[in-house]
């Protein structure tokens, strides 16, 4: 594992491994101020999160966006989209976004490890998604983390016990503002851990301009994709969703592509 300059991004570690360590990009004020926002999030919009796998104790927010649409500023921060258009080699857009949170938690060790999406050959470093795991909480060998198997982007892609006995398991921690580049094709999970403490995290999946729709879970508003003053904004917010399109449409806009 390698940490980055946070504007900076090891692209030979991520071509190797299919993942990089940005370190702790986000400090002082500015961190503080996303925590504010992430854990107003959670105490004044409860209707948008809801739990999810392993019993419920993790629940996630993927309407972000309409929730809290300053979170825009994280997503679109330059110390992020730098380094992942870098990987990308050419402009990102929005693909998923989400605030996720897991509670304190009492059972054993769970890990359930999977691809998001198969791998896209015809993208550099068969990347065709990049998800951005962003700690705004301490992540230790103590907490629950997230954890990859590490994936040279030239070497044969093995079934999932074989990635993991040939090719290993990273642990990724760090402190809060910790940011974390991956290719979401490459085998990865959650790591459950008991653990007395929380870990909140806000997870970001950025595609390429004119590829697929990733999934239907965000919501992209208007005063995005359409009424921002800035085109690249626009641009950077144009990967619509079906949902998207349909809240669009239900107020009256019309969507490119439709007839």
């Amino acid at each position: 594992m390698t940490h980055t300059d946070s504007e900076v991004v090891d692209i030979d570690f991520f071509k190797q491994n299919g993942y990089v360590d940005l370190g702790q990009v986000f400090t002082g004020d500015e961190l503080d101020r996303f925590v504010t926002m992430y854990d107003q999030d959670r105490t004044e919009n409860g209707p948008f999160w809801r739990a999810i796998s392993f019993d419920g104790h993790q629940s996630i927010n993927c309407e972000m966006l309409i929730s809290s649409p300053e979170m825009d500023e994280i997503i679109r921060h330059p110390k992020l989209i730098e380094p992942i258009e870098s990987i990308m080699e050419g402009p990102s857009c929005l693909a998923e976004a989400c605030l996720r949170y897991m509670e304190p938690y009492e059972g054993e060790q769970v890990e359930g490890w999977h691809r998001d999406r198969a791998h896209m050959q015809d993208r550099p470093y068969r990347c065709g998604y990049i998800h951005m795991m962003l700690y705004l909480s301490d992540v230790h060998e103590g907490t629950h983390c997230f954890s990859i198997s590490p994936e040279p982007y030239d070497a044969p892609i093995l079934e999932r016990e074989e990635q993991l006995e040939q090719r290993g398991i990273v642990n990724l921690h760090g402190p809060a503002g910790t940011a974390i580049l991956f290719n979401l094709s490459v085998l990865h999970t959650a790591t459950v851990r008991p653990t007395e403490h929380e870990r909140k995290s806000v997870q970001i999946y950025y595609g390429h301009r004119g590829g697929p729709v990733l999934s239907h879970f965000t919501t992209i508003p208007t005063s995005l994709w359409l009424e921002h003053p800035d085109p690249e904004v626009r641009n950077f917010y144009s990967l619509m969703n079906n949902p998207s399109r349909k809240y669009a449409q239900a107020f009256g806009y019309t969507v490119p592509g439709d007839l």
